[in-house]
C-alpha cells in the first residue's frame, strides 16, 4: 500500500501519513539501538590501541550521540516528508545558539572535557594537586574531574576550572625527589655531618640510588648554617611518605651515634610597650590588702 493512499493523521492543513510516521519512529528507535552498540564498539576499539578508559568513554560517548542525532534527523524527515530538512537544521541552530547562551558554563565545562581528555594531561590512577586539592584522579568525564584526597574526600571539579588551572602531576614520572633541612650550630665539622647524613639516607630501602642522595649547604645566619639533604623514591604519596618516614629517624639516630648536634632554635621577640606592661603585670606581686 502506498503511502498515498495510507492513512493519514489530519492537523489543521498538515496531514502526516501513519505508514510515514511509524517507519520515522522505527528509524529512531533503530537508531537509538544502534548508537548503543556503537559507542560500545567504538569503546572496545579504542582501549584496544591503547588509549586511556577515560578517552575511551568520552569518545565513545560522542560517536554514539553523534550517531542517535544523525538517525532522529532521518526518522524526523521519513515521519515529516513535508518539513525540509534545512529548515529542521535551521531551527535546530537557533535552539542551540539560544541554548548556548543560557548555558555557557555547562558548554564551558563539556569542551574542557573533551580538551583534556584528548590531550591527556593526567590519567585516571593519577595523583594530582589542583589548586588547594590533592589526591587520586578516580574519573574525568565530560561534565567534572573526580579526585579523591589522600584524606579519603571525594571532591569533584568543573573542567573548566581544571583546565585553566596549574596542574601538578606528582605521579608523572617513576621517581620524586624530597628534601630534608637540617639546622646545625655554626661549629658543625659540616663534611662530616654531611657523610653522616648521606650514609644514613643510602641505608634506606625505599631511597633510589640512581639518581643518588646529596646533601648540600643552603644556608648560613650567626649562629646555625643550614644543610639540605635530597633524595629519590617513588612518586606516589604512599612511598614518599614511607621515605620520609624512615630516612628522618635514619639521619637522627646517625647524628646521635656521630655526637652531632642539631642547633636548638632561639626565638627574638620585639615587644612593644603595651606589651611590656602587660607582662610587667602579670609578674609584678599583687599590692598588700588593706583591712
Amino acid at each position: 500500500m502506498s503511502l498515498v493512499n495510507a492513512p493519514a493523521l489530519s492537523m489543521g492543513s498538515l496531514s502526516i501519513p501513519l505508514d510515514g510516521l511509524l517507519l520515522g519512529a522505527g528509524v529512531i528507535l533503530g537508531g537509538y539501538l544502534l548508537s548503543r552498540l556503537v559507542r560500545a564498539g567504538l569503546g572496545r576499539l579504542l582501549r584496544a590501541r591503547g588509549r586511556a578508559p577515560s578517552f575511551a568513554a568520552v569518545f565513545s560517548t560522542i560517536g554514539g550521540w553523534v550517531f542517535l542525532g544523525l538517525a532522529i534527523s532521518v526518522g524526523l524527515t521519513v515521519a515529516f516528508p513535508s518539513v525540509r530538512f534545512s529548515t529542521f537544521v535551521g531551527g535546530l541552530g537557533i535552539v542551540s545558539v539560544a541554548v548556548g547562551i543560557a548555558a555557557q558554563q555547562v558548554l564551558g565545562n563539556l569542551f574542557a572535557g573533551i580538551l583534556m581528555v584528548y590531550r591527556e594531561p593526567f590519567r585516571i590512577g593519577d595523583q594530582v594537586a589542583v589548586g588547594e586539592v590533592r589526591g587520586t584522579v578516580i574519573d574525568v568525564n565530560l561534565r567534572e574531574t573526580v579526585i579523591r584526597t589522600f584524606d579519603g574526600k571525594r571532591v569533584l571539579i568543573p573542567n573548566g576550572v581544571v583546565h585553566n588551572d596549574v596542574i601538578t602531576v606528582q605521579t608523572g614520572y617513576e621517581r620524586i625527589r624530597s628534601t630534608i633541612i637540617l639546622q646545625l650550630p655554626s661549629g658543625t665539622d659540616f663534611d662530616r655531618a654531611r657523610t653522616v647524613a648521606l650514609e644514613a639516607v643510602r641505608g634506606v630501602p625505599a631511597v633510589h640510588t640512581d639518581p643518588p642522595p646529596g646533601a648540600r649547604v643552603s644556608g648560613i645566619s650567626s649562629s646555625t648554617v643550614t644543610l639540605a639533604v635530597k633524595f629519590w623514591s617513588g612518586s606516589t604519596q604512599l612511598e614518599t611518605n614511607e621515605a620520609l618516614d624512615a630516612v628522618i629517624p635514619a639521619i637522627l639516630t646517625a647524628y646521635q651515634g656521630a655526637g652531632i648536634k642539631l642547633n636548638e632554635e632561639t626565638w627574638q621577640v620585639e615587644l612593644g610597650p603595651a606589651s611590656v606592661q602587660a607582662l610587667k603585670d602579670l609578674t609584678d606581686p599583687p599590692p598588700p590588702h588593706r583591712t
